[in-house]
């Protein structure tokens, strides 16, 4: 099969031909159908995150079952799943106390003993996030996966893979926003589109989208957003408080960036709740004045939207088919595999606010 292989960071992927192995008692093998470019990727590839190499990238995709393993009953050949990187055990701590989406479990994973899931020239090649999408075929835990409506088009499945579950979920889910709130979102591409429209799902009157490209603030704009304030021309801060005097009830983080998350806290009312989304480069450090907690104003992390993937994927698929969740305006650009260093260099540009690769 063909594979976009990471070789160091601050390096093109390379398009290579990668042995893949038949799946063990409780893998799937999944043919891949679409997988989006995510930002989470590219911290990898500039050398933000630290990455064994060679890996084969990529954790937002989507695809057909192909073959299951030997004790795999959720799942048959022909079936439409959608990949979540948040994989877990069900039996640990955190999966039987409602965190499935913080599950560390082993038992996801092949031991050392097992033969590699992948192979090039004969050596073994690492997956990413337990997925690996920017390949023709993923071989996944079942409980990596979910079955979806065979009549959801596989841009949209692809996207809900990672971006939507997580920007919807840190809304809906993580800060659960209370319906009539006010809500400011740093960041309008996937995951910050989606946070807008998870806010606009829960009920919030006020969105205000935060960015510096007019494009992506349009977007922002037809997907939920009631006001937008472009950064790049003074203070986000008191130009969110100038929207809603005395800050507003929560604010996202959904770039990565240190100063955008202190922005985010900086925005919020006394006894708001700032949710740090993105990935902020490993070793930064988030600063805040101590003084304003006793306030009552939280600041706080998500993972992956703290999402329960088997319930919610189906539940996005579903009100996307209703058309109360946006995923077409949310695609900026399709391509092949082959083009996936271009849909890097278009996410640094600030060009796109998601490039699907279809196969």
């Amino acid at each position: 099969m063909k594979a976009a292989v990471f070789h160091g960071a601050n390096q093109p992927l390379t398009i290579e031909e990668i042995e893949v192995d038949q799946p063990m008692a409780r893998e799937v093998l999944v043919k891949t159908m679409a997988t989006g470019v995510c930002h989470s990727d590219l911290h990898f590839v500039d050398g933000y995150y630290p990455m064994m190499a060679p890996t084969i990238l990529g954790h937002e995709g989507a695809g057909v079952v192909e073959a299951v393993g030997s004790m795999v009953t959720q799942f048959k050949p022909g079936d439409h799943v959608i990949a979540c990187l948040s994989v877990f055990c069900g039996t640990c701590e955190r999966c039987v106390s409602g965190e499935s989406y913080l599950c560390r479990s082993p038992e996801v994973r092949r031991g050392p003993k097992d033969p590699p899931k992948y192979t090039w020239n004969g050596n073994p090649v690492n997956q990413f996030a337990n997925l690996s999408t920017y390949a023709e075929k993923m071989l996944v835990h079942e409980n990596a996966i979910v079955k979806v409506r065979d009549d959801m088009p596989w841009e949209g499945a692809a996207l809900i893979g990672c971006g939507v579950t997580t920007g919807v979920g840190a809304a809906m889910n993580t800060a659960a926003i209370k319906p009539g709130s006010t809500v400011a979102v740093w960041g309008a591409g996937g995951v910050g589109l989606s946070a807008i429209q998870g806010a606009r799902i829960a009920g919030a009157r006020t969105i205000i989208a935060v960015d510096i490209h007019e494009n992506k603030m349009k977007t922002a704009r037809d997907l939920g957003a009631t006001h937008t304030v472009d950064a790049s021309s003074g203070d986000p801060i008191q130009k969110v408080l100038d929207i809603v005097p005395g800050g507003v009830d929560y604010a996202f983080e959904c770039i990565g960036l240190k100063v955008a998350a202190e922005q985010a806290y900086g925005a919020i009312r006394d006894g708001g709740v700032a949710t740090v989304v993105g990935m902020i480069p490993v070793g930064q450090k988030i600063e805040i004045e101590g003084s304003s907690m006793l306030r009552g104003k939280k600041l706080q992390g998500c993972s992956m939207g703290s999402n329960h993937f088997k319930v919610h994927m189906p539940q996005y698929v579903d009100l996307y088919m209703q058309g109360r969740l946006k995923l077409d305006e949310m695609v900026t650009r399709t391509g092949a595999l082959e083009d996936v260093n271009e849909a890097f260099r278009a996410m640094k540009a600030g060009e796109v606010a998601r490039t699907v690769l279809k196969f």
